[in-house]
């Protein structure tokens, strides 16, 4: 074994899970259901790969969690009716029997929606750029966004918690509320995207209430073990330059937020461009090593991260306790059981996306 492989494949306790390596599977749009957001034998296989590749835990595809405005692509998986609870439950079963732990992502597309013509954000702006190729047949602008009113908004929290309770009654390790990449939550987030005048808009603390009361009412709504975390990023899927104008004066008001809503773990996601490009303030400094320092609370790292060196130097340097993979787990698998062996890791290559995602 490679001595400066030792960190990531050293064990983490992240609440009631003894975590076998820092190892951790990032959540990845895939829209590989029927249309029904029945998850498929296909995604039991697919989510199998990294258990038995010795993953120790697995965070899932962004699951829709209400019938009205949430869901983002039409293939995408749901938890919101009997027979998809029926789908993950055998899914988490096979999951768990081969090793690894695994987390449910929620998610509220928003604006965002590539499914929907009639969707809902914040407030009522246009959002950025065109819709993601391989995920829809809709293509093109997204649809202006009616502002939310406070029913709607009940709603969106209603969705988050019934969800996450079905996620428990069916033996996942616990949920991971998406507030990152553009979605909902970070729409309420966003300084241009959030317009209100109520509570939900304005300064920043009023912008990140939301997330916050999810994050507390879930807590609320399941037991003491089950593990609450949320992911954050400052770039957005249809806006990847983005940065948070107050650098580490945002993040701190955003992380102690989260923290004092009950947060388990803060996720903190960099797609597109490596760690660096999204993780960093303008000023160079590191908003994951900033959520550990002030909150306490294990912060999963992410972006480009899966080669030894950049993952160990994201460990040592305390960017973060876990180390999160997207396409570098889609190349490989069984990265972790490279790793132990000293094989050779393969470069991620457009294909890979070919299972789920047509690009």
């Amino acid at each position: 074994m490679l001595e400066t492989s030792n960190m990531i494949l050293s064990p983490f306790q992240l609440k009631h899970l003894c975590l076998k390596n820092r190892a951790v599977v990032a959540p990845m749009s895939r829209v590989s259901t029927k249309g029904n957001g029945v998850p498929t034998a296909s995604m039991i296989e697919y989510y199998k790969r990294f258990a038995e590749g010795e993953f120790s835990l697995i965070i899932t595809e962004g699951t829709y969690t209400d019938h009205s405005y949430s869901q983002a692509y039409p293939n995408q998986p749901g938890l919101i009716n009997d027979a998809q609870l029926d789908g993950w439950h055998h899914l988490v079963d096979k999951v768990k029997k081969s090793g690894s732990s695994i987390i449910l992502q929620l998610m509220h597309a928003g604006a965002l929606s590539q499914h929907l013509s009639d969707t809902r954000s914040a407030s009522d702006v246009q959002p950025l750029r065109a819709m993601l190729p391989g995920y829809s047949q809709k293509q093109g602008a997204f649809p202006k966004p009616h502002a939310m009113n406070l029913e709607e908004i009940k709603t969106v929290k209603l969705g988050f918690i019934e969800t996450a309770k079905r996620a428990e009654q069916i033996g996942f390790d616990g949920v991971e509320v998406h507030a990152a990449n553009g979605y909902l939550l970070d729409q309420f987030l966003t300084d241009y995207t959030n317009r209100r005048e109520d509570c939900y808009g304005g300064n920043l603390l009023n912008r990140v209430r939301l997330s916050s009361e999810i994050l507390q009412e879930i807590k609320w709504a399941v037991s003491s073990e089950f593990i609450v975390g949320i992911r954050l990023s400052q770039g957005k899927v249809n806006d990847f330059d983005y940065l948070w104008p107050g650098g580490v004066d945002d993040g701190a008001v955003i992380f102690k937020s989260l923290q004092q809503a009950g947060a388990d773990y803060i996720h903190f996601a960099s797609e597109g461009q490596g760690f660096d490009h999204g993780c960093l303030t303008r000023g160079g400094e590191s908003l994951p090593q900033l959520a550990s320092s002030l909150t306490q609370l294990p912060v999963i790292a992410n972006g480009g991260l899966e080669t030894v060196s950049e993952a160990t130097r994201i460990l040592k340097n305390g960017h973060g306790d876990l180390i999160s993979l997207g396409k570098g787990a889609l190349a490989n698998p069984d990265w972790p059981q490279k790793i132990i062996q000293g094989d050779t890791l393969k470069a991620f290559q457009p294909d890979y996306f070919a299972e789920g995602v047509a690009l």
